[in-house]
């Protein structure tokens, strides 16, 4: 079996769309270098991820949006758990979405942001960085075009004023001899079309291979980790696969000491239809899905899937 691809992609995207395709087929999950991301922002953006998770619980919690889903603002401890989870996962976390104007037709689908008043610079950086999210994003989403054989730009309209949602994670320390091994983010499936991962440098991620093995993903520093999401897998009729995975605590002193990571899922239009490509459907793999749906009814669906709606 081979490894997880690590690529470049600041090459030509013709030079590495089969390597990055490869690795989505096979586990769904591939390392990205180069993505152009600054790392000054990356920096900034994690320190004021930390201070807004410092904050008090009460100040935290006056951001939790009754009702919301969890699609903006604050969601606390103990609230999200993965589909088919007995218990909640170890984690607390922060939404950024998409802001759209009053009069724009998606409107309806992305409610304002909300932004913390305590922590100076917040709202500035992390509208930076959802910005430098969806423009590596869609890179990876033309080499994930050209590997389908499709026009190098396919995915630009079906992502374009998306319902993407960037996540600010923290992990908190665990007390004792559960620490170790504990499970903070039980194994799942992301809804969307793809993922981005920053802050995986730690130990603890895992996917789950078509052996029934876990094995780790390991990342150089400043990489970005990149995983289909139960979207894109439904649209290629499961040619590139949304695999599980999952967050456990490193052992030894790792275990002892909050966890941060920034996911960013990129997300179809919410009326962008999903529907089997025809180049996915072949003898040997009939469409498994014949029965389209709207990317906006497939996110209510896993939602209510997973205790967030």
């Amino acid at each position: 079996m081979s490894d997880i691809a690590s690529v470049s992609i600041a090459r030509p995207l013709e030079e590495v769309s089969a390597e990055l395709g490869r690795s989505f087929e096979e586990y769904g999950f591939a390392v990205i270098r180069d993505h152009g991301i600054p790392q000054e922002l990356i920096d900034r953006a994690e320190e004021l991820s930390k201070q807004f998770f410092a904050l008090p619980d009460d100040v935290k919690r006056a951001y939790k949006i009754e009702g919301g889903g969890g699609a903006r603002g604050y969601t606390p401890f103990g609230t999200e758990k993965a589909k088919d989870a007995k218990v909640h996962d170890l984690k607390e976390f922060w939404h950024v979405g998409r802001d759209l104007p009053a009069d724009h037709p998606l409107a309806e689908y992305m409610a304002p942001n909300v932004w913390p008043s305590e922590v100076d610079g917040f709202r500035e950086t992390f509208e930076a960085l959802y910005a430098a999210f969806e423009e590596a994003g869609l890179r990876v989403l033309e080499a994930i075009a050209l590997h389908l054989g499709l026009d190098r730009h396919w995915f630009a309209p079906t992502v374009k004023d998306g319902n993407s949602v960037m996540r600010l994670l923290r992990y908190p320390p665990l007390e004792g001899k559960e620490a170790e091994g504990a499970i903070r983010a039980a194994a799942h499936g992301d809804i969307n079309t793809i993922t981005l991962l920053l802050g995986a440098e730690e130990a603890g991620l895992e996917l789950l291979t078509a052996d029934g093995e876990w094995k780790a993903v390991d990342v150089p520093e400043g990489a970005l980790v990149i995983n289909i999401g139960d979207m894109l897998d439904r649209l290629t009729n499961s040619k590139l696969v949304s695999t599980k995975h999952r967050v456990v605590n490193p052992h030894g002193e790792a275990a002892y000491r909050a966890r941060y990571s920034m996911p960013f899922f990129l997300h179809f239009r919410p009326d962008f239809t999903i529907e089997t490509l025809p180049g996915c459907i072949d003898p040997d793999n009939p469409d498994d899905h014949p029965d389209s749906i709207s990317s906006h009814e497939f996110l209510l669906q896993r939602l209510r899937e997973i205790n967030l709606a």
